[in-house]
């Protein structure tokens, strides 16, 4: 029989019947930031079945970040980017996932492609997350069970994680971004160890206009954190930039280093994989930057944020949240990127930012 739970009091739970499970797999085919907000309860998984073989599939232009998570057994990349395959050419995966024998498959994501495979996988359990539209009407037969947790109005590990416990998976007390970061990739970017902590790392630009800055509030925040008020003097004042190797960004990015008075402390224009990317976040007193995947990393390093959203109805699937971080929130604006947010308030936002809380 098909169970859905919403409440963690269900006499019966999926973690009830799963808890013998040998091999596992977590499913979710979401890009950078998906796979991110991911690790929390990936952990609590690893934590509830610490005998088991656990398994990740996610989007394979993404598979390197899971090398952050050594306690994951196996990653299994799949081929979103830039387009995914035909139905017909999963048949080789599929194949794979049937002779793997995983006993238990999680998926958390609920589109339509990942909850096929779900089913195609042939485990014996099969715990899904009903999406935000219910899905099409055969959606609940490919699982054995099915949480519903409301979709927005807190970022996305906390849904996943919630959902973990609506179907009576122990968890800690709260989420956690448990992952080993090498500083050894910013050592070979020319960041030292006495670097560390003493500058501020900036991604100006997303995949999209409509969600950046005007260059000119670019401009203007990274002047001040390059030449601050005197009652912000003791904060680290030396910036990097970064951005993505796509050809859009680099042009920005050289129109923006060309616009600065003052050259930053160093540039990496398209030079960062996701692994260097989050060595260099890691060391960094905080960053600033979009609705992005350098703000997702950012936030699983632990650092403080200050970011920028345009008003959407699920920003807040993406915002970070907590005493480190602070988001200001302005109004799209078509190719001319997001109006209503000024340099100076960003830098007024981050000068009241602790550096990190207390261990």
């Amino acid at each position: 029989m098909r169970q859905s739970f919403s409440d963690v009091s269900r006499i019966e739970s999926f973690f009830d019947k799963a808890r013998p499970a040998r091999r596992l797999l977590v499913l979710d085919l979401g890009f950078l930031g998906d796979t991110v907000h991911l690790i929390p309860a990936l952990w609590e998984i690893r934590r509830a079945w610490p005998q088991a073989e656990l398994h990740v599939m996610v989007a394979d232009h993404v598979t390197q970040l899971l090398s952050l998570t050594p306690w994951v057994d196996k990653v299994w990349g799949y081929p979103r980017f830039p387009k995914g395959p035909k139905p017909w050419q999963d048949f080789g995966r599929v194949r794979a996932l049937r002779n793997a024998s995983f006993d238990v498959v999680i998926n958390l994501n609920g589109s339509d492609r990942s909850s096929l495979l779900t089913w195609l996988s042939g485990a014996p359990l099969r715990l899904g997350r009903r999406p935000q539209d219910g899905g099409p009407l055969h959606w609940s037969l490919q699982f054995t069970h099915t949480v519903d947790h409301p979709y927005h109005g807190m970022p996305v590990y906390e849904q996943r994680w919630n959902c973990l416990r609506l179907a009576g998976i122990p968890c800690g007390e709260k989420p956690e971004f448990r992952t080993e970061i090498s500083s050894a990739a910013r050592r070979k970017a020319g960041i030292t160890a006495e670097d560390d902590g003493h500058y501020i790392h900036i991604s100006p630009f997303t995949t999209q206009d409509h969600k950046e800055l005007p260059e000119e509030e670019l401009v203007a925040l990274i002047s001040l954190i390059q030449n601050p008020p005197l009652e912000a003097q003791t904060r680290p004042h030396r910036v990097i930039l970064s951005c993505a190797p796509s050809r859009r960004e680099l042009d920005k990015m050289a129109r923006l280093v060309k616009a600065l008075a003052e050259a930053p402390w160093k540039v990496f224009p398209g030079s960062l994989d996701i692994l260097a990317l989050s060595s260099v976040l890691a060391g960094a007193f905080s960053h600033f930057g979009g609705d992005s995947g350098a703000l997702h990393l950012a936030l699983m390093s632990d650092i403080p944020t200050v970011s920028w959203f345009r008003q959407y109805d699920g920003m807040k699937d993406w915002m970070p949240n907590g005493q480190l971080h602070r988001s200001v929130i302005g109004l799209e604006s078509g190719a001319t990127g997001i109006s209503g947010i000024s340099g100076q308030a960003l830098f007024s936002q981050w000068d009241n930012l602790p550096k990190r809380l207390p261990a």
